[in-house]
């Protein structure tokens, strides 16, 4: 390497050393690797070089061209590392301090069912009473009129502590008479009582030990079944805003709400048709009790299951629900406070 490229690669690598950023590194890249850079000028030069000594000459500038080109490289890589510790040193990271842990998993589907279905109920003044899911013998069933030896109680088997009378209990019925002593006589009560129920069956594919029920209790003056009805109603159209269309509201809402009628219905019917079918004395007045409370329970069971869906899917409007509807279904939820957990009944 000649004098000349001897002092410009000092010069070029002394210009390098001096980029203390980004910008002076591009700045010192074009002046001497640009296009019309130093060391590009001497490539294209070559040709004033004497013609012995042109060999010698070019190859020097290709290695002081090469030189140069990786000492950029080297400089700018050095430029980024700096920048990063000095950014890091700002921000003072402690990066001893252990990390966050990724959220895993999600809603349990059980339990975002029974959000959805206190949201609904929380819209028409319904809050959550939770009972206990220890019961006494007295509360699952004697006061629900089923005293010892009643026919219902074969089918609602369920698992007995060690402690004679206590049991896990078989529905959420029992709720309902703690919530009418505690909230108290003569008082309008507006309750949900969601839970968990056992029951001693067999485990299948489709059916557990253990299942959720949701049942509700009105009490006030002038309650009737129009108000029934009308929760019913209004419990389909919600979930139809929510995206269910008219049929599937309807049957959703019928299964969800319409299930404790069809055990309390059939409980009673397997009690009375021992009167029914009776024999011996006196069986003739017997049985036309018996069929009257059978036939009357299914008549009206019947009459809820069907008539109500079917009026409504007859009487709602065909289309499907609006805009307005949908924002009027929003702005409720929004101004709604979040369903009220009012007691728990210690067991």
């Amino acid at each position: 390497m000649n004098e000349e490229l001897r002092k410009l690669r000092d010069q070029a690598l002394a210009g390098l050393q001096a980029a203390s950023d980004a910008d002076a590194l591009e700045e010192w890249r074009i002046e001497y690797l640009g296009r019309k850079g130093t060391v590009t000028n001497l490539m294209r030069n070559i040709g004033q070089v004497p013609f012995e000594e042109r060999p010698a000459y070019g190859q020097a500038a290709n290695a002081l061209k090469g030189e140069l080109t990786d000492a950029f490289d080297a400089r700018q890589q050095a430029l980024v590392q700096e920048s990063l510790a000095a950014e890091m040193a700002a921000e003072g990271v402690d990066v001893t301090l252990p990390g966050r842990r990724p959220q895993l998993g999600g809603v349990h589907p059980s339990n975002q069912t029974l959000r959805e279905i206190a949201d609904i109920f929380a819209t028409m003044g319904f809050q959550v009473y939770t009972s206990r899911d220890v019961e006494t013998d007295e509360y699952n069933f004697e006061l629900l009129n089923m005293p010892p030896g009643h026919p219902a109680r074969d089918m609602w088997d369920t698992f007995y502590t060690t402690t004679p009378g206590v049991i896990m209990r078989t529905h959420t019925s029992p709720g309902q008479i703690h919530a009418m002593k505690e909230l108290g006589p003569n008082k309008p009560i507006r309750v949900i009582l969601p839970g968990m129920c056992y029951r001693y069956e067999q485990v299948s594919a489709r059916a557990e030990m253990m299942f959720h029920q949701v049942e509700g209790l009105a009490i006030g003056r002038n309650v009737t079944m129009a108000d029934l009805k009308g929760v019913i109603v209004e419990f389909a159209n919600q979930l139809r805003l929510t995206g269910l269309d008219r049929q599937a509201a309807v049957l959703e809402a019928a299964t969800l709400r319409l299930r404790p009628i069809l055990m309390t219905t059939l409980a009673t019917v397997l009690g009375a048709i021992p009167l029914a079918l009776a024999v011996g004395a006196g069986a003739e007045s017997r049985q036309q009790i018996g069929w009257v409370i059978v036939g009357g329970l299914l008549l009206g069971t019947l009459l809820t299951l069907s008539v109500v869906p079917v009026a409504y899917t007859l009487l709602v409007r065909k289309t499907h629900h609006t805009a307005e509807e949908a924002a009027e279904l929003a702005e409720r939820k929004a101004t709604m406070t979040e369903p009220v957990e009012i007691s728990k009944a210690n067991a």
